[in-house]
C-alpha cells in the first residue's frame, strides 16, 4: 500500500476527530453559556422579590397613613377634601424636586446595584 493514501486516510481521521471535539467545545460552551444565564438571572430574582415585597408592605402603610393624614387635615380645615387637597399638593411639590433634582442620581444608583448583582460573583468566593 502506498504511503499517500494512509497519509490521506490518517489525515482525514484526523480532521475528523478535530471536527467532533469542535462540536463537543460548542455544545459545552453553549451550556455553560446557559447556566451562567441562570445562575444570574435567579439571583438577581431571589434579591428582587423580597425587596419588591417589603416594597408593597411600605406601600400599603404609607397609603393608610396618607388616608388618615388626609382625613384629620380636612377636620382642621374644615372640609374633608382640603385635606386630600394639601396631601395631593405635597405630593406634587415632592414629585417635582424628584423629577428635577434627583432622577439622574436615582437612576445612576439603581443601574450600579444592578450591575453589581450582574457581575459579582459572591460563590467563587465562598
Amino acid at each position: 500500500m502506498p504511503i499517500k493514501p494512509m497519509l490521506m486516510e490518517a489525515n482525514a481521521k484526523l480532521i475528523e476527530l478535530m471536527l467532533d471535539r469542535i462540536t463537543e467545545y460548542s455544545k459545552s460552551s453553549c451550556e455553560l453559556v446557559k447556566l451562567k444565564t441562570l445562575d444570574k438571572t435567579s439571583d438577581v430574582v431571589s434579591t428582587l422579590v423580597p425587596k419588591s415585597v417589603v416594597l408593597a408592605i411600605i406601600t400599603s402603610i404609607m397609603l393608610f397613613f396618607n388616608f388618615g393624614l388626609a382625613f384629620w387635615l380636612g377636620e382642621i380645615l374644615g372640609r374633608t377634601y382640603y385635606g386630600f387637597f394639601a396631601i395631593a399638593a405635597f405630593y406634587c411639590i415632592t414629585g417635582a424636586f424628584y423629577f428635577f433634582f434627583m432622577h439622574k442620581w436615582l437612576k445612576r444608583t439603581v443601574c450600579n446595584y444592578m450591575i453589581k448583582l450582574f457581575l459579582n460573583d459572591t460563590r467563587c468566593k465562598e
